[in-house]
């Protein structure tokens, strides 16, 4: 088999860049379709809530699956398959009147946000970096996550000045498969023999289910999805319903933001830009500091930036703060998770093993988006939702402090 390279920027992590760019530029704009597809047709905001979140949950039962699917025949056959599901539920999304239509393509994907997503590219960038470059190559992927929402929701904004929403869907779908050109150029190598004992995955499975460190991974990981999920979703709504004015003659409104509305989407745009420098922090740490003491901290963190922003009044400038320094801890966490469960539990499986870890990630995510739409529809606002996730959010920063940071018996070094 082929060896890993020494080379930091080999053509799998700028490939694997390149997908995950477009990848998170669709599915972190949903957010901005809130109220444009509720308008249209009268829905309440838990309908298309209910649409995201079973996007989300979808993501995560098909990410292990992707994963195994990608260790059976290939990465680069499973990106394909994913593009696939990805561009068909957007455009049967786009073609959707209903709640019931949009929410059952929504599962389509779902699917193909798994198949183009970290669990198949964060395995295939992992093997083909060499064990010095590996925290920092999955951190360099995640940040282009990132990017992506730097220029997803903006993007859907202005193209929704000019298309609608089911033709600006379209377009996404037609970017999606457009990704696929660069499969050519992804040619991960594959660990040496020597590199990995000879376990089948059912071995490993057990071995990791057993292992208590693997649940604590598991269960702390639901309040990262939980967070990003309802802040995706319905954060630049709670701007544009909740944000004091944007004052005229103001910087914002010298900047061409002029209305809460344009300020929502440009806050998804902040957090992703600062979770650039907050993932690459991460990378860094996780290479020099025991990993779960750096996850810990950051959902400790989260939770501190949550509360305060709920507490004090929604002003423009608060939006600002709280979008940037939430950011910076945005994505940090998945660098250190997925790299702490190659480190635990070896390379080779490793996209199943992630992708197990990533469903309780999706299943929070899901009820962070449901619960958003929801319990607004309930109350009228998204306070209680909010404190939620503050709640989960120390919940997460608790149980990571457990978890022995050693490679489990049997398994050579990654």
């Amino acid at each position: 088999m082929e060896q890993r390279t020494s080379s930091f920027f080999t053509p799998v992590l700028l490939v694997g860049c390149g997908i995950i760019i477009i990848n998170f530029a669709i599915r972190g704009s949903f957010g901005v379709f809130q109220i444009p597809i509720a308008d249209e047709f009268g829905w309440l905001r838990a309908e298309f809530s209910l649409a995201i979140a079973i996007q989300n949950l979808a993501w995560g039962i098909g990410q292990p699956i992707f994963g195994a699917i990608a260790e059976k025949i290939g990465d680069r056959k499973a990106i394909f398959i994913g593009a696939i599901f990805y561009a068909a539920g957007l455009i049967f999304s786009a073609v959707s009147t209903t709640p019931f239509a949009m929410q059952n393509w929504e599962w389509l994907v779902g699917f193909g946000i798994a198949g183009t997503g970290f669990g198949v590219i964060l395995a295939s960038v992992g093997r083909a970096a060499s064990d010095e470059n590996r925290s920092m190559s999955l951190a360099v992927v995640t940040a282009a996550g990132s990017i992506g929402q730097v220029v997803g929701a903006p993007v859907a904004e202005w193209l929704l000045g000019f298309l609608t929403w089911q033709l600006t869907f379209v377009v996404f779908a037609v970017a999606i498969m457009a990704c696929t050109l660069l499969l050519p150029f992804m040619r991960a190598p594959q660990a040496t023999p020597s590199a990995e004992p000879d376990e089948t995955l059912g071995e490993i499975l057990s071995r990791a289910f057993r292992d208590p460190s693997f649940t604590l991974i598991f269960l702390g990981f639901f309040s990262c999805g939980y967070q990003l999920g309802f802040i995706t979703a319905h954060f630049p709504a709670f701007v544009t319903e909740l944000c004091g004015p944007i004052l005229p003659g103001g910087v914002l409104h010298g900047m061409g933001i002029s209305t809460t509305s344009a300020l929502g989407a440009v806050s998804i745009s902040l957090i992703g830009l600062a979770n650039i420098a907050g993932t690459l922090a991460a990378g860094w740490a996780g290479k020099r500091f025991t990993k779960k003491y750096v996850l810990a901290g950051i959902y400790a963190a989260r939770t501190i930036v949550g509360a305060i922003f709920i507490l004090l009044p929604i002003t423009p400038v608060s939006v600002i703060l709280f979008s940037i320094a939430m950011g910076s801890l945005w994505l940090a966490t998945v660098p250190l998770t997925s790299g702490l469960v190659a480190q635990i539990y070896g390379l080779r499986y490793m996209g199943t093993l992630y992708g197990i870890v990533f469903f309780s990630h999706q299943v929070g995510s899901f009820m962070g988006v449901w619960l958003g739409g929801r319990l607004y529809d309930v109350y009228g606002d998204y306070t209680m939702v909010w404190w939620i996730g503050v709640a989960v959010g120390a919940f997460s920063a608790i149980v990571h402090l457990p978890i022995r940071e050693r490679r489990m018996p049997g398994l050579a070094a990654a």
